[in-house]
C-alpha cells in the first residue's frame, strides 16, 4: 500500500506524528489509502505557525489575496479528473453528485471569494456633532466602520462534502486576511489534503494554510483549546458543536457553528403534490440523506396526506441503490458501518413506536458489500416519536399529518433544530406568511434549491452565525470603529 500523504505545518510537509490510519471506501469496504495521524503536539504547532504568519498575511493587499484564490480555483478545475474519483471513493457519493456538487462547487467558491476579496467592506458613517465633555473637547466627529480579520481560524469540516465545505471556509477566511488550520473529517481527509497542496503550490505563504488530520477528536480538540486560535469555524453534528462552544468559550473564541437539522417540509392542501414529492424525495436522491438541510419531516395537511405518502412510497421503490460509479445509481452508501447501524436503529425505533414503514426499512440485498441503507419512508408518525425528533442523517423520511395552518406551523417549530424548513403551497401569500413564522434560519418555498448568495446558518441547536456569499466575509471579520475630529 502507498505511504500516507503528509501534513502541512508552517510551510513544511511532515509525516503524521502518530503514524497513519486507513480511509475506507463506504461503497466497497476497501481501503482507499492511508491518512496521516497527527499528534496533539503537531496540532498545536500548526496553530502556532498560523499565528506567526498572521501579521504579515493580514497586511497583504486584497488584490494579492484575490490573485492567489483565483489561481487555486484554476488549479482545482484543472485537476477535476483526478479529484473526482478520490472524492467519490472517500465519500460514497454518486457520480452525478460528485460531478455536479462536489468538485465544481469547490472551485466556484474560490472564484467567488477571489472576486469579493477586492470589494471594500468599510462602512462610512455620517459625522456627529458632539458637545464638550470630561472626555474631550466637542466638535464634529467623523467615523468609519471597517472589517478586520479575526486572526487564526481553525476550519473543521464534515465528511459529506469534504472539499466543498472546506472551500466555503477557506475562501472567505483567506480573502479577509486570516490564517487557517485545516482539520478535515476523520473519515475522508485525503481530498482535503490535496486541496491544501493546491493552495501551497499556487503560492500561499508558509503558515497561512496548515493541515492536520486524525482518526480521533484529539487534534480538533487541541485546536479548539489553543490560545493561538482566535476562531473556530465548524460544520458537523450538534453534539460536537456543543463541545466546541464549551471548550472554545474558555478562551472567548469567535464561533461559526453550522450544526444539525431536522428539516420540516410543510405541505398544504393546495400544494402541487408532484413538486412536493420530488423535493422531499431529495432526502433519498441527494447523497443518501447525509445533508443537514434535508426535508426529512414531511408535515402534510390531511387533504393531500395520502397522495403525498403514496407518491413518496412509489418514488422510494423506484430509486436504484448501488455502486456510485454506475450512471443510473441514485442512492449510494452511507459513510460507515456504524452509521448504517445507527440509521437502522432509528427505523426499528419507529416500528416500535407505531410508525408504518411504507418503503424501505430493510437492508438492501444488493450490493452485498458496502454500507447501504434503502430509501425509507415512515408514515403515520407523531411529533413526539424519536424518529421525528432526532437527526438521523440518512435516507429516512417521516410523514406527519396535520389539520390547519396553525397546527402545521406548531409541529414544524416543535424541534430542537432550526436550520432549513420548506413550505409547499400555490398560495404565495400563505407561503410567505408561514415562512415568517417558521423558526429556521432558512426557508425554501416550493423548492429545495439553494441561492448561494443568501446567508446560511441555523437557529436553536442548528448553530450560531451565518456564512455564504458576502456574508461569509462578515463571518470571518470583526467590526472595528474608527473615530476622528472633523
Amino acid at each position: 500500500m502507498a505511504t500516507a500523504p503528509q501534513l502541512l505545518i508552517g510551510g513544511e510537509w511532515v509525516d503524521g506524528g502518530d503514524g497513519a490510519y486507513e480511509v475506507v471506501n463506504p461503497a466497497t469496504e476497501e481501503v482507499v489509502g492511508l491518512a496521516p495521524e497527527a499528534s496533539v503536539e503537531q496540532a498545536r504547532a500548526a496553530a502556532a505557525a498560523a499565528r506567526d504568519a498572521f501579521a504579515s498575511w493580514s497586511r497583504t493587499a486584497p488584490e494579492e489575496r484575490a490573485e492567489l484564490l483565483g489561481r487555486a480555483a484554476e488549479r482545482i478545475r484543472a485537476r477535476f479528473d483526478e479529484l473526482l474519483p478520490l472524492v467519490i471513493a472517500e465519500t460514497g457519493c454518486t457520480a452525478a453528485v460528485g460531478k455536479q456538487m462536489q468538485v465544481p462547487t469547490a472551485w466556484t467558491r474560490f472564484e467567488t471569494y477571489a472576486r469579493l476579496a477586492v470589494e471594500s467592506q468599510d462602512i462610512p458613517l455620517p459625522p456627529q456633532e458632539m458637545p464638550a465633555t470630561a472626555l474631550a473637547p466637542g466638535g464634529l466627529m467623523g467615523a468609519l466602520v471597517r472589517r478586520v480579520p479575526v486572526g487564526v481560524v481553525a476550519c473543521i469540516t464534515p465528511y459529506n462534502f469534504p472539499i466543498v465545505n472546506m472551500a466555503g471556509k477557506l475562501g472567505p477566511a483567506l480573502a479577509t486576511g486570516n490564517t487557517v488550520v485545516v482539520r478535515p473529517a476523520s473519515q475522508n481527509p485525503l481530498a482535503v489534503i490535496e486541496l491544501v497542496r493546491i493552495l501551497h503550490e499556487v503560492g500561499f505563504p508558509p503558515g497561512v494554510v496548515n493541515v492536520v488530520t486524525g482518526s480521533t477528536p484529539a487534534t480538533g480538540e487541541a485546536l479548539v483549546e489553543s490560545r493561538d486560535v482566535d476562531m473556530v469555524s465548524f460544520t458537523g453534528s450538534t453534539a460536537v458543536g456543543l463541545r466546541i462552544a464549551e471548550v472554545g468559550g474558555r478562551t472567548m473564541k469567535r464561533l461559526l457553528l453550522e450544526l444539525g437539522g431536522k428539516g420540516a417540509a410543510v405541505v398544504f392542501d393546495d400544494a402541487d403534490v408532484r413538486t412536493a414529492v420530488t423535493m422531499i424525495g431529495s432526502v433519498w436522491t441527494f447523497h443518501s440523506g447525509q445533508i443537514c438541510t434535508a426535508p426529512t419531516r414531511a408535515i402534510v395537511q390531511r387533504g393531500v396526506y395520502d397522495q403525498v405518502v403514496d407518491g413518496l412510497a412509489k418514488l422510494a421503490a423506484a430509486l436504484k441503490v448501488g455502486d456510485p460509479y454506475e450512471p443510473d445509481t441514485v442512492v449510494g452508501p452511507v459513510i460507515t458501518a456504524a452509521h448504517r447501524d445507527r440509521i437502522e436503529g432509528y427505523v426499528r425505533s419507529a416500528r416500535e413506536e407505531g410508525g408504518e414503514i411504507r418503503a424501505g426499512g430493510e437492508r438492501p440485498e444488493k450490493p452485498d458489500r458496502g454500507f447501504y441503507v434503502a430509501p425509507t419512508l415512515v408514515a403515520g408518525c407523531r411529533p413526539d416519536m424519536r424518529v421525528a425528533r432526532e437527526e438521523i442523517f440518512g435516507p429516512v423520511v417521516v410523514a406527519i399529518p396535520f389539520d390547519d395552518e396553525d397546527e402545521g406551523i406548531a409541529i414544524a417549530n416543535d424541534s430542537d433544530y432550526g436550520l432549513y424548513d420548506y413550505v409547499f403551497s400555490r398560495d404565495t401569500n400563505r407561503a410567505f406568511r408561514v415562512s415568517r413564522q417558521l423558526r429556521a434560519g432558512n426557508v425554501g418555498i416550493n423548492t429545495t434549491q439553494r441561492n448561494h448568495h443568501a446567508p446560511f446558518g441555523g437557529m436553536k441547536y442548528s448553530g450560531v452565525g451565518r456564512d455564504g456569499g458576502v456574508f461569509g466575509l462578515h463571518a470571518y471579520t470583526e467590526m472595528q470603529s474608527v473615530v476622528w475630529p472633523g
